[in-house]
């Protein structure tokens, strides 16, 4: 009788167990909104583009930090994987979890507007960071915060025009290959536009190719490879579109034979973001030139929600103040859409000083 006794015990026991443990990450978030609403935070859903440079990483960081508990919000955060799929999934789990706000990062510019409308609908603000969406009517979202890309690629090119021209290379044939970041994401749109309309405006100068490296290193490497392969010693810079891919067109370079540097025979490397990693391969000339991308979103997303909170109307457009850093000495300023923009050396001191 024990026995059999005992075996129900055990038996109800291990169905309580497998029911707790069987519960779905929708329940324990769904669980967090519901304590969340009791503890009187705001409840902030996140659906992150992934983790696929270190850019990336710092503006996951700055989020979690802004928006902890300590500072009286509740943060659902979702890891996208760079699926689309899966940030209009996250959306829709944010609305029928009754989050105060939604804020997405999103993989791409189009295919938002059905699910932005539904958490309109539901009453729940929506915040877009970093790249920008395409939507038919922009009160779908309630503000915007993140870079200016297309004018990140006017700096870009014109330190470069103003750096040859420098060093008495202005005439000279200048062959570029474009390693661009995940095509129809906004930083890659507009940082390859700022280079096409500087290898138009400069005859001189020639877009042998361009193609994507995902804004990862081991895709940068990948495509960096082939470059070499198709266009050999006829390459003369390289614009990567982050650090990242960066990282790896200069692993792809150096185990080819070739030099990266800032000499006339070198092959010249740009880069976007200005990580301290990024900047260190600047001091040390192996990235000639790097465009921040400031990637510290999250206290710039906490003043939107605030003055939201205080019943103003926050700015639909905001746009983040962002340098230009340069291994060399030659470029003191650059002007790019009629306003001038400080060149900074890179030095220790300047890395020392860096957030990410």
């Amino acid at each position: 009788m024990k026995k059999i006794l005992c075996s129900v015990l055990l038996a109800t026991c291990m169905l309580f167990s497998l029911t707790a443990c069987g519960s779905s990450n929708g329940s324990k978030d769904a669980k967090k909104a519901d304590d969340s609403s009791k503890s009187g935070n705001i409840t902030v859903g996140f659906s992150q583009v992934g983790a696929e440079s270190d850019w990336r990483t710092a503006n996951s960081t700055s989020m979690k930090e802004t928006f902890s508990e300590e500072n009286g919000y509740t943060l659902i955060f979702d890891d996208a994987q760079q699926k689309q799929e899966n940030q209009i999934k996250a959306i829709r789990n944010f609305i029928q979890q009754e989050v105060d706000y939604i804020v997405l990062a999103p993989v791409t510019e189009t295919g938002w507007d059905t699910v932005l409308k539904e958490a309109k609908d539901a009453g729940i603000p929506v915040i877009i960071v970093d790249r920008m969406v395409k939507v038919s009517d922009d009160s779908l979202y309630t503000a915007w915060v993140g870079s200016n890309f297309e004018l990140e690629g006017k700096k870009a090119a014109a330190w470069l025009k103003a750096y040859l021209d420098a060093t008495g290379r202005g005439n000279e044939k200048i062959n570029i290959v474009d390693i661009q970041g995940t095509i129809g994401a906004s930083a890659q749109i507009g940082r390859t536009k700022g280079l096409e309309a500087a290898c138009k405006e400069n005859k001189n100068w020639t877009l042998l190719a361009k193609e994507t490296g995902e804004f990862t290193q081991a895709k940068g490497q990948e495509v960096m490879e082939s470059l070499l392969k198709k266009h050999g010693d006829d390459i003369d810079v390289v614009y990567c579109e982050n650090d990242n891919e960066a990282f790896g067109a200069i692993d792809a370079i150096t185990a080819a034979g070739k030099k990266v540097g800032t000499g006339k025979d070198d092959i010249l490397v740009m880069s976007f973001d200005s990580t301290k990693t990024g900047l260190t391969d600047v001091k040390d000339g192996k990235i000639i030139l790097d465009t921040e991308c400031n990637p510290l979103h999250g206290p710039r997303v906490e003043e939107i929600i605030k003055s939201l909170e205080a019943g103003k109307e926050p700015d639909k457009k905001q746009y983040v103040d962002e340098e230009v850093f340069a291994a060399v000495k030659d470029v003191a300023k650059i002007s790019a859409d009629g306003k001038d923009y400080d060149v900074t050396v890179v030095t220790d001191d300047v890395i020392s000083k860096r957030a990410y």
